[in-house]
């Protein structure tokens, strides 16, 4: 691993903050992810947000093929000093590239929400995707879109719906945080509104 801990993983979170703050927005990760030598069991997108996300204060669950997993889950945790937890515990869940519709929608139905007194207290997702695009897809509204933004993200139309079930109370809800192979990020918060378009 030659990323630097500290100024690497500053200007990555400032890119993550950036994609937040405009969503659907498509930030690259290219340069740092570059700098990752070491073989991972995900995308680099996807470690790097772990990376600048995690700390000994927080808990995360992987959700993917169970190989791919433990060893994902054995490198955040030496790397952040962060820890697993149950689907409906952590601060953090992370979704492999896989056919796991089933065990998305799942874990989406009980993951941390927050509450009204303590809203941030909810899960944030980061999830594995093949490639992220403009040119199609949902279509994204709300605070940091001037009127509209499309967004493909590879997650079918089960997938938005059960996002939008745990975004409908605001504000209550999740974020998620899509991380393709392209080293691309694009991040759909819970004050964004999501409307499905003909193709997915």
């Amino acid at each position: 691993m030659v990323i630097d801990q500290v100024h690497d993983l500053q200007k990555v979170y400032r890119k993550i903050l950036h994609s937040m703050s405009r969503p659907g927005t498509i930030t690259s990760f290219e340069q740092k992810a570059d700098s990752i030598s070491k073989s991972l069991p995900c995308n680099e997108a996807v470690f790097l947000c772990a990376l600048t996300l995690f700390d000994a204060e927080v808990t995360f669950h992987i959700i993917g093929e169970q190989e791919k997993s433990e060893r994902l889950a054995e490198l955040i945790s030496s790397y952040t000093m962060s820890n697993k937890a149950p689907h409906d515990q952590a601060d953090f869940i992370i979704a492999l590239q896989g056919n796991l519709t089933k065990e998305i929608e799942k874990a989406m139905n009980v993951c941390k929400s927050g509450d009204l007194i303590n809203p941030q207290n909810s899960a944030t997702w980061i999830l594995e995707s093949v490639l992220i695009s403009n040119q199609s897809g949902v279509t994204l509204t709300g605070p940091g879109i001037e009127r509209e933004a499309l967004l493909q993200t590879g997650y079918d139309e089960h997938f938005w719906m059960a996002r939008n079930l745990r975004t409908k109370e605001y504000p209550l809800g999740i974020d998620c945080i899509f991380a393709d192979f392209s080293n691309q990020i694009a991040c759909v918060p819970r004050t964004t509104k999501m409307v499905a378009t003909e193709v997915i």
